[in-house]
């Protein structure tokens, strides 16, 4: 303590009590790193990513539908299958597994509104955000047709695993729907990536993909209903490009602007609210004045 004392004393008397380091925000263009392996590297792995999880996520939906369809199930297809619960826990549990195993790649985001999120809070350039929706829907449209290949008939019979308004609701709904649950998820990632938090709650052990995977699995048991729940611009991308019915494609809008405008509401909320970032740029600009 004595020499944390002498130290300050040192270098002016000024105690700094930041007792963590905020990461220099992102250019907006970085041309330098198109000429990185580790930038193609980190694409590849978003890539993969969502293929895997639309995969395993669709076929999920699908097995589902196929366990409770009573022409299918003669027992008691009531009690056949996942149910909504098992659903939720797929979806939740794929994003916990690949954040976990990408989040030193690419940042594990595997979701167009989560890159958007960090790209408005200036923790990735223009080009790696633009590159890495690219490689989303790309893996969204392959994992979907992969489940389409194997599955060609339940595929088609059983929606395909598309997002589309559920009965009973309307689009407005379906669209204040996808807003919040996709602000619920990005502001979890924001909140478990914050190096503040990394640094005054380093005595609890917190691993970041779980809370995420959490936020992923609770939206869905909310939004199922309504929507099938999109949060994901990739997952509702990739399943109406393969299924491609009418029905998909003129919902697809509320699963674009829904969770962009839910990520750009999240990104603002913790960046200028809870972090105040124009207070502190404020009182930057002012001292240097």
């Amino acid at each position: 303590m004595a020499k944390d004392i002498e130290t300050a004393a040192e270098r002016g008397g000024e105690f700094s009590a930041k007792d963590y380091h905020d990461p220099p925000p992102a250019p907006l263009i970085d041309a330098e790193e198109l000429i990185q392996w580790s930038f193609y590297r980190a694409v590849i792995a978003e890539f993969i990513a969502t293929l895997l999880f639309l995969y395993i996520t669709v076929l999920t939906v699908i097995g589902y539908k196929v366990q409770t369809d009573p022409a299918k199930n003669l027992i008691d297809p009531d009690c056949g299958g996942v149910g909504i619960l098992g659903i939720a826990w797929a979806f939740g549990g794929m994003i916990f597994i690949l954040v976990y195993c990408t989040a030193g790649i690419s940042g594990g985001h595997i979701n167009p509104a989560v890159t958007l999120g960090l790209f408005l809070a200036r923790k990735v350039s223009l080009i790696r955000a633009i590159l890495y929706m690219v490689a989303q829907c790309l893996g969204a449209i392959c994992g979907c047709g992969f489940v389409k290949a194997f599955q060609k008939t339940y595929y088609n019979t059983y929606g395909g695993g598309a997002n589309e308004v559920q009965p009973g609701f309307n689009k407005g709904t379906a669209l204040g729907a996808e807003i919040i649950g996709t602000f619920v998820l990005v502001y979890t990632v924001f909140s478990a990536t914050d190096p503040k938090r990394s640094a005054r709650d380093s005595h609890v052990p917190v691993l970041a993909p779980l809370p995420i995977g959490f936020a992923v699995f609770m939206v869905h048991l909310a939004t199922i209903p309504v929507t099938g729940t999109g949060i994901n611009p990739a997952r509702s991308f990739g399943a109406a490009v393969i299924y491609n019915e009418d029905k998909a494609w003129d919902d697809q809008w509320i699963f674009w602007v829904g969770p962009f405008i839910g990520a750009a509401v999240a990104a603002f909320y913790h960046q200028f609210v809870l972090r105040a970032a124009a207070i502190k740029a404020l009182g930057s600009f002012r001292s240097n004045a």
